[in-house]
């Protein structure tokens, strides 16, 4: 202890047998009257790192949880997910619900666009007239075109002086689902042009030119006007799932049955392929499994913590709502919106809470659960607002919550600020240490000033009865 050093001190420093150090006595003086309260706040302060150490330790850990829960949840394998034999008809995603079952499905057509090709031009980089180019949209069949009168006819604005590379740039930021962009055939400079997906997506194109900048009437097109110019034709995809004939305007179909989606990505006609939903009960188990090892090291760290005896955190709020909160998990309803008989808590999915506040995984009644209702299960693993991780985040935000003080954040908070008080009590204490011993220090110069010429004035009287003695001599 400092205060025991700094008795020490003055012991040796007033038991020195040739004078007294004055400046080493005030020091020491200085040092004795403050050690109870260096130590005292010493400890207080590394008492206090180690309570930062262990709620940030915890705070980090729930957090952690959270955010691998996300990410196991993000892989889509905890819930029911669609495979395709054959992956070269299209690809196959799940839904915005949980599917099951299989189905069968054959392609004969892919959705297309419309492919346009201008006339040749000799050179690119020649002007090509002003004024408007307008577009009709609708569908293109048997070299007739039949406009859709739900899609309005849009008009791009060409500029004076435009190239062929100014008419595409026009079209394109135009933003009126038609693309453009200028390529060089065999035959010389064409303007492409590009339509969306689908059979009513076809269009045709008309043009208004600017008197004295004629030119732009080049790149009106219809199907009677050049047929040839028609590079590809805005198709709808054709195909059948089931048996069930079907069309979409787009390759891309979202929802097509309960918990499927597809991207066509080519034909099988006359081979049909099967689309079957895999079984995630495997992987639900071994993800309970994890978590529960996850919630174990969780408490007990928790527990170490908390121990009344020994942790740092043993009369911490935050630590305390952690604890509640861990106690509460496994009856936590986190599918409110679910019907009766399907799973709501995860105590459904096997989570148990024993009674020192460790976890186990009761697998008969995951295996129960994934049997009576898999889709429920499936519906519990997503990244929504309800389901598994959906409360561990909840759970992690609330518990980690700077703005209540009842939080582990709001511990760390107020750590952080004693910490502070105590940093700046130190550095008031050894400020007022060195005032002491500075006043001491000038106090005890005087004396031992005084005392120096005490010891001079002895010496001279000694020196005059000597000197008398010898005379008498």
């Amino acid at each position: 202890m400092a205060t025991t050093s700094a008795t020490s001190s003055i012991i040796t420093t007033l038991g020195a047998g040739s004078g007294i150090d004055m400046a080493g006595l005030a020091q020491s003086l200085a040092s004795a009257s403050f050690a109870a309260k260096i130590d005292r706040n010493t400890a207080r302060s590394e008492t206090i790192d180690r309570q930062i150490s262990a709620a940030s330790a915890l705070k980090s850990a729930i957090l952690q949880l959270s955010s691998s829960i996300g990410d196991r949840v993000r892989t889509g394998d905890l819930s029911s997910q669609p495979q395709i034999a054959n992956a070269g008809v299209a690809t196959v995603s799940r839904g915005t619900v949980s599917g099951r079952g299989t189905y069968s499905l054959e392609v004969s057509q892919l959705a297309t666009n419309q492919v346009l090709a201008s006339a040749p031009f000799t050179e690119a980089a020649t002007p090509i007239g002003s004024g408007s180019l307008t577009f009709r949209f609708g569908t293109i069949a048997a070299g007739a075109f039949t406009e859709d009168t739900e899609q309005s006819p849009a008009a791009v604005t060409i500029p004076s002086g435009a190239t062929l590379a100014d008419v595409a740039a026009a079209v394109n930021t135009a933003g009126i689902g038609v693309t453009a962009y200028v390529a060089t055939g065999t035959d010389g400079a064409h303007l492409m042009f590009k339509g969306k997906e689908g059979a009513a997506n076809g269009f045709v194109i008309e043009a208004s030119e600017t008197v004295g900048e004629e030119g732009l009437a080049a790149l009106a097109w219809s199907p009677a006007s050049a047929p040839a110019l028609l590079k590809t034709t805005a198709r709808d995809a054709q195909f059948q799932l089931d048996g069930l004939a079907m069309s979409s305007p787009s390759n891309s179909i979202t929802d097509l049955v309960p918990g499927l989606s597809l991207s066509l990505t080519g034909t099988n006609i006359g081979a049909p392929t099967a689309i079957r939903f895999a079984d995630p009960g495997a992987a639900v188990s071994t993800f309970m499994s994890d978590l529960v090892a996850a919630l174990n090291e969780l408490a007990g760290e928790l527990k170490t913590q908390t121990d009344p005896s020994s942790g740092d955190l043993a009369r911490d709020s935050g630590a305390r709502a952690m604890r509640q909160a861990l106690g509460q998990l496994a009856g936590t309803i986190v599918m409110p919106g679910a019907a009766n008989g399907e799973p709501r808590t995860l105590a459904d999915l096997g989570l148990a809470t024993n009674r020192d506040g460790t976890f186990r995984l009761d697998s008969d009644r995951l295996s129960a659960t994934l049997k009576s209702a898999p889709e429920g299960v499936a519906a519990m693993f997503t990244t929504g607002l309800h389901g598994v991780y959906g409360t561990f985040d909840k759970l992690s935000r609330r518990l980690t919550a700077a703005s209540d003080p009842g939080t582990l954040a709001g511990s760390l908070t107020r750590f952080t600020r004693q910490k502070q008080d105590l940093s700046e009590e130190a550095t008031k204490l050894a400020e007022a240490q060195e005032r002491l011993r500075a006043r001491l220090a000038t106090q005890f110069a005087a004396v031992d000033s005084r005392v120096a010429a005490s010891k001079s004035t002895l010496s001279f009287l000694q020196n005059q009865i000597d000197a008398w003695n010898a005379k008498s001599n």
